[in-house]
Parts: structure tokens; C-alpha cells; sequence
């Protein structure tokens, strides 16, 4: 019998609404192998094996060439056979504690991009540890430095006739900043109406906001769904409206056919876009009253992709050749998509009636054929199309001149992940790129040169103790703030494997108020999974764990409020303790409730005045007291009050905390007073440390006469 093992099955081929895959080479290695005759086979290891330990802490080996492509694990188990798998005998040695700040990393890549390799690395009893199995070049696993045999498995997927070299190195686990002191925001959820006919079929949703009604936008299928919320209570309240596109509202092609699809609100003219795929164009819709109404576009540009399409929009770049309205919508629209060997964006200049040509971002030689959202940045109309795989890090395609030229920008401390990385694009153009690292783990780095550069690249899920990640969403407001949502979960291993794996996954989102340097991260749903076991983001292969398809997406409103969409895969009993997941799939909505927003001019603040001023005579000196009181939104923490005389500095109280709707009493040591009239005042946060809303009222004076 041939030796099998547990795949991570991925979709390289569309196979219905809602799919998703990875393009493949069209050279086919099949074709090679069948012209000679026979399966060729691979040249063993070169060595065979090897070991790292704390003192020699790396290895290194050849294989190949391979001809003979292995497939099987896209409808099932991997199936090995001479020359079909490659295996390198890997022995770990580390003491007692290592793992604390060490890591095991395998890389394997190969010098032709356009092929493709997975690797596997199997523990002494042949079981699965971990495994990279995604179009990246190289392969990355990354892993406890556990003592162990060990075996790395490569697998020929679409070798080309090429060799691999592979290393596995003990390595230092990134240092992380300190956690972020901000004060956690918090978040309700909200679930569609159950009168929804497809509330509970709801994968991979897009979410926008306009930000000229404050209404908020729920894309999923065929269905588009717009939220009202009612602020003045607490929690907010929601009005649902289903206000899909259909023909008796103006969309011929609403709710017809579709093989992806997508939404897209622009924030600041409020025109709604519904997009569903339909090879290498979509059947796109758009809408300028909030649904109720909507009007056909082209869909997309000539020679599109046939995948995984997205649409985004911004302001015009002013390096853009040609690239002027030619309607009276103010914003350019993009429509982006993967093709079989690279991956096209076209750009509309009348709000996306129509689009120009496609132009070609990247190649399969540059980056996996699979990306991300499209994003305009607000200032200057750049745009970014992340990538989860080029030349093994995260990366994005960037375009300064209206998606006339791309450029594709790495992250190099970033490493490969198999869900698609987001960007979100602060006021001023900071470039915020969440993604999910070789390890599972959360990670977002910034880039203040549109992608020329990063830093502060960290795992934002450390301190909750989150292992691994899937759904990266980013969203920027002020510059120097940005959420990035994540579904996570706290349980280790390798998530997509069906049969072993039992995490309970939640949505987190982390939030940084200080421009990336560090986050504050919160479980959403603490008490309500929205998945139990595993989540498979494979593509088409793979199982009913498949249910939440292979994205989600976050927006932000109008005050700066955080909006998740995502799909709940765990209701009804599942959500109890101990319950059985039952793969649902239901549109929800995420919204910060309190805490401060990312936009700062809606922070909650606090506002710490002096309300009254007193000096009393006692045994010939002047002691002076006051009240200081917050009448703001927000507690005041370590407030100081200094005293002056004739403006000279006399004394600085100690710290007290104030909270909002409350006051405290300050006094201060007598001091002695020259014969005359004298100006004594109290000024509240005298070095201006603490951020308030009104920073005007901060100063008490009284004349004294003696």
C-alpha cells in the first residue's frame, strides 16, 4: 500500500458560487512525465537527514529534479509514491525551556516561481505536525523547537522539472513591544433577521459604510443588507432592510448567477456597489439611494481575471496618466481579479459604470495568484492590492498613478501565511497590513513609504495567547489609527485538520492609537464561539468545515466606530458549553459600543477645570484650595494642579484620578504675601499631559490684597 498522510487540501480550480482557488502554471508536469513514458523518479535527499540543536542551530539539503506532479491532496489524503514525495530525516535537540524564545523554521523553495511545492512536517509516528501547502515560494513552517525525529515531506504539486533546497533553523521568536495602555474598546453583536432567506448562508462577507447616511452595508451572495443604527441607547440599536439587487429594482443581473461575490461602499459619496464574478468580468450592479434603487455597470475591465475579484475606490492620483473623471463622481473605482498566470486591475473614471482595460499587477513569477481587497489611499488616490505569498512574505502591489504601473513591495520580516492579508490606509497614507504569519499567529506591520518599507511588524495576539488565525481584516481612520479583526483561536496545531483538531475560535480585534508602534487586542465574542474545531481555507476540497468560505471584512463609521462582518459559524446549541458545531454560516455585524474610535475628534474625553478658587489667612500666611472637577466623558487620570503667585510657580499638588461627572478637592501649604495687591491662580494639567476637550478652561485666578 502507499504511504498516505493528512492533507491540507486547496482548491486550484472554481467550482461554484462562493469558491475559491489558487491558480496553477500552465505548463503541466503531467504532459512531461507522459512524453517519456514513465513516472520519473525524484533524486533522493541530498543528505538524507540531519539534525540542529541549541550549538548548531541549522541544516541544509537538496532533492530533486522532480517531474512527476503529485495532486492528490486536493480530494483527499496525500498519497505518496517513488518520485511523488521527497523526505528529509530531521532530528531536534533542544533543553529544557528553549521553546520559550526559540522556534523551529523550515523553508523549502525552488528557483522557478511558476512551480509549486508543498511541504510537511510529520512527527516520529508519521502524524501531521504542521504543514505549508499554498502557492508560496518558498514553503515556511514555523514551530515549537520541540526535541524530536522528525520527517520533512515535500511534495511535487507542479514541479517543472525542478529542485528544491530546504533548511531548518532554530531561530529567535520576534521580540514584541509592549502591549498597548489604551483602554479596551468593547463590542455588541448583531445578527440578521431571521426572516432573511439567506441570513444563515452568509460566507465570506464584505462590509461598508457610508459615510454621508451612516448607514452600513452587509454584502453576502446575492444579498445585500443595510444596517440603521440608533446610537441613543446603549447598546446600539439596529434596523435590518434587505435592499438586494434584483431586476424589479433596476439590476437585470441581481440574484442570478455568481461564482464570487463581492460588495464595496464608497465612505465618502455613499454609491453602493454589488459585484458577483462571472469569468473574466462580473455581473456588477451599484446603487445612489442606499438600495433602493439600482443601475448596471460593465462590471470590469477587458481581459479581467477569473478569480477572486474585488472592487475598492479613492480619490484620482494625481500621477495618473490620463486618469481624470470623466462623470461628476469625484472617485476613481477599481476592479481587481486573478487570472491563471497573474492576477489584472482596471480602474473606472465615471464611478464605475464602465472600466478601461485590465493592466496586470503581478505574475506568478512575483506573487501567488491569490490576493487581497483592494484599497485607495485617502490622500493621495494610491492604491494597494495585498498578497499573502511573494517570494515568501507578505507583500502588496502597489500603484502611484491610478493603476497605470504596479510595483510589488514585500515585507521582509514578514513570512508566508494561507489567508489573504488586508490593508487599511490612515488619513495621511500610513499602511497598516494585517496578515497571518507562517505560524498561524496574527501579525501587522506599517509602512509610512507606501510599502517601500516596514516596522513595528508584531504578533497583535500574543498576549491572549491566540496560536492561530484566519480572516484578516484591516481598517484605518486617523493616521495613526487602525483595527485589525481576526478570527483566532488560543488552541495550537494544525487547525485545518478535520478529524483531530478542537479549538474554539473567536473574533478578535486588536487597535492601536499610537500608529502601529502597539496594539490593544479584545475577544469579541468571549462567551460565544464562532467556530468550534476546524476551519478549512482551502478551497473547493474541502469539507462542511468550509462553511465560513475564505474571508471576512471591517469597515468604519462615520464617528470612527470599528464594524466587523463576519459570518457566526457556531448558533443555536453550538454556541452553549460543550456544544456540537453545526457549520453554520450567519450574517453578523460586529460594532464598537464604547472606548475611543479611530477617529480622535469623537474620542470620549475627559475636560478637567478648576471650578472654584479660595485663599484663606492663617497665622500670617495665604493657603489657597480649590475644586477641580470632569465634567467630560472620560476619567482623568493622575491629575496635578499647580499654584501660582504673580506668576511664579509656588507648588504642584500630588496626583489624583477624577472621574467623569465628579470632583476633587485640592489644597495647598500656606505662603507668605508681601503688602499689595497679588494674582494667585490654579491651572489644572499644567504640562498639558492629559488630552481633554477643552483644553481652554484649564485656569483659575483671584487678586489678593494684604
Amino acid at each position: 500500500m502507499l504511504p498516505t498522510f493528512p492533507s491540507r487540501a486547496r482548491s486550484r480550480f472554481r467550482a461554484g458560487a462562493g469558491a475559491r482557488g489558487r491558480a496553477v502554471p500552465l505548463i503541466a508536469a503531467a504532459g512531461l512525465v507522459a512524453a517519456l513514458g514513465v513516472a520519473a523518479p525524484a533524486l533522493a535527499a541530498t543528505p538524507t537527514g540531519g539534525a540542529v540543536t541549541d550549538t548548531s542551530t541549522s541544516v541544509r539539503w537538496t532533492a530533486g529534479p522532480f517531474v512527476a506532479p503529485n495532486v492528490t491532496g486536493t480530494t483527499g489524503d496525500v498519497t505518496c509514491g517513488p518520485g511523488l514525495c521527497d523526505d528529509f530525516a530531521l532530528h531536534v535537540s533542544t533543553p529544557s525551556g528553549y521553546g520559550e524564545t526559540h522556534q523551529l523554521t523550515v523553508r523549502v523553495g525552488w528557483a522557478n516561481a511558476a512551480a509549486d511545492f508543498d511541504i510537511y512536517l510529520l512527527d516520529r509516528n508519521g502524524s501531521v505536525v504542521a504543514s505549508s501547502a499554498s502557492s508560496a515560494d518558498p514553503e515556511t513552517i514555523v514551530v515549537a523547537p520541540t526535541s524530536g525525529d522528525y520527517t520533512v515531506r515535500v511534495v511535487p504539486y507542479a514541479p517543472l522539472g525542478e529542485s528544491v533546497t530546504g533548511t531548518a533553523t532554530l531561530t529567535d521568536v520576534p521580540a514584541n513591544p509592549a502591549p498597548s495602555t489604551a483602554t479596551p474598546p468593547t463590542y455588541s453583536q448583531y445578527g440578521a433577521p431571521q426572516s432573511f432567506g439567506r441570513a444563515h448562508d452568509a460566507g465570506e462577507p464584505s462590509i461598508g459604510s457610508s459615510h454621508t447616511t451612516g448607514s452600513t452595508f452587509y454584502q453576502a451572495l446575492y444579498d445585500t443588507y443595510r444596517a440603521t443604527w440608533d446610537d441613543s441607547v446603549t447598546p446600539s440599536a439596529v434596523t435590518w432592510s434587505d435592499v438586494s439587487a434584483k431586476p424589479a429594482n433596476g439590476c437585470a443581473t441581481g440574484g442570478s448567477t455568481s461564482l464570487d461575490p463581492i460588495g464595496f461602499t464608497d465612505r465618502a459619496t455613499g454609491r453602493v456597489f454589488e459585484s458577483q464574478l462571472a469569468g473574466k468580468t462580473s455581473l456588477m450592479c451599484y446603487s445612489d439611494d442606499e438600495g433602493a434603487t439600482w443601475s448596471p455597470s460593465q462590471g470590469g475591465g477587458l481581459n479581467s481575471g477569473v478569480d477572486h475579484q474585488t472592487v475598492g475606490g479613492g480619490p484620482y492620483s494625481p500621477n495618473g496618466v490620463g486618469a481624470l473623471p470623466t462623470s461628476s463622481y469625484p472617485n476613481a473605482v477599481y476592479y481587481c481579479s486573478q487570472d491563471i498566470a497573474d492576477a489584472n486591475c482596471a480602474s473606472s473614471h465615471d464611478g464605475g459604470v464602465t472600466f478601461g482595460p485590465a493592466i496586470p499587477m503581478y505574475s506568478l513569477l512575483d506573487c501567488g495568484g491569490l490576493h487581497g481587497h483592494v484599497k485607495v489611499a485617502p490622500d493621495d488616490g494610491t492604491v494597494y492590492v495585498p498578497n499573502k505569498s511573494c517570494g515568501g512574505n507578505q507583500a502588496v502591489a502597489v500603484s502611484e498613478d491610478g493603476g497605470t504601473t504596479w510595483s510589488v513591495r514585500k515585507d521582509p520580516a514578514s513570512t508566508a501565511g494561507d489567508s489573504d492579508p488586508s490593508v487599511g490606509i490612515g488619513s495621511k497614507g500610513t499602511v497598516y497590513m494585517g496578515y497571518q504569519a507562517a505560524d498561524g499567529t496574527p501579525r501587522i506591520a506599517v509602512s509610512r513609504d507606501k510599502g517601500k518599507t516596514w516596522t513595528d511588524d508584531q504578533n497583535v495576539g500574543a498576549g491572549l495567547g491566540v496560536h492561530n488565525t484566519v480572516f484578516p481584516a484591516v481598517v484605518a481612520g486617523d493616521d495613526d489609527r487602525a483595527s485589525f479583526a481576526f478570527i483566532g483561536t488560543t488552541t495550537a496545531g494544525n487547525y485545518q485538520d478535520a478529524t483531530t483538531f478542537k479549538g474554539d475560535w473567536h473574533l478578535y480585534v486588536a487597535t492601536t492609537y499610537d500608529g502601529g508602534k502597539s496594539w490593544v487586542t479584545v475577544d469579541t465574542t468571549p462567551g460565544d464561539p464562532v467556530q468550534r474545531g476546524s476551519i478549512c481555507t482551502g478551497g473547493t476540497t474541502c469539507g462542511n468545515d468550509r462553511n465560513l468560505l475564505d474571508f471576512m471584512d471591517v469597515t468604519v463609521d462615520r464617528t470612527g466606530r470599528v464594524e466587523v462582518g463576519y459570518a457566526d459559524g457556531c448558533t443555536g446549541a453550538c454556541a452553549q458549553p460543550g456544544g456540537a458545531q453545526n457549520f453554520d454560516a450567519y450574517a453578523t455585524i460586529a460594532r464598537q459600543q464604547a472606548g475611543n474610535t479611530l477617529y480622535a475628534a469623537y474620542d470620549a474625553l475627559p475636560n478637567i477645570t478648576p471650578t472654584s478658587l479660595s485663599v484663606t489667612k492663617a497665622g500670617g500666611l495665604y493657603a489657597a484650595s480649590t475644586t477641580v472637577a470632569n465634567p467630560g466623558k472620560a476619567a482623568a487620570r493622575g491629575v496635578t494642579t499647580r499654584l501660582r503667585v504673580d506668576g511664579v510657580n509656588v507648588a504642584t499638588s500630588s496626583p489624583v484620578d477624577v472621574q467623569p461627572g465628579r470632583s476633587a478637592a485640592v489644597r495647598f501649604p500656606g505662603v507668605r504675601l508681601g503688602k499689595g495687591t497679588h494674582v494667585v491662580a490654579v491651572v489644572v494639567d499644567p504640562d498639558g499631559r492629559i488630552r481633554e476637550s477643552d483644553e481652554a478652561d484649564n485656569e483659575r485666578r483671584l487678586q489678593v490684597t494684604r
